[in-house]
């Protein structure tokens, strides 16, 4: 993705899924502990904000700015709803040139408890092109 937006700015791109990267501290629940585990070392998350930095907006924490949101927690948690252990993993981007159309967008946490789906919750967002 940071590849292909050097060569060429992106334009009218929705980018939507498991990116399987928690780039930010608040999109894991524990920050300090995740920093050696895959999906949240800092190679990983830096390399995905310089793929931000190419033209892309992240749509979900554009509605959600601040504080925890989490898309995924493990299938090894038996309580993984009351254990509260998750990271955002899953991502709704947008170019720079149709992010603000983006809106609403969010994670539908107990998708994750419906039987034996997903260890993910199912993200949505709406946009008004």
């Amino acid at each position: 993705m940071r590849d292909w937006a050097r060569a060429e700015r992106p334009e009218r791109a929705i980018p939507v899924g498991d990116l399987n990267i928690a780039p930010r501290e608040d999109d894991v629940w524990n920050h300090k502990q995740l920093l050696k585990i895959v999906s949240h070392t800092p190679v990983e998350t830096a390399l995905l904000a310089e793929a931000q930095r190419r033209g892309w907006v992240d749509v979900t924490r554009q509605d959600i700015p601040e504080g925890p949101l989490f898309s995924w927690w493990s299938y090894r948690s038996p309580d993984w709803d009351a254990a509260d252990k998750g990271r955002r993993l899953d991502h709704v981007w947008a170019t720079w040139d149709i992010a603000a159309a983006g809106h609403g967008s969010r994670v539908l946490r107990a998708a994750r408890g419906w039987g034996a789906t997903s260890d993910h919750g199912t993200g949505f967002a709406r946009f008004d092109l």
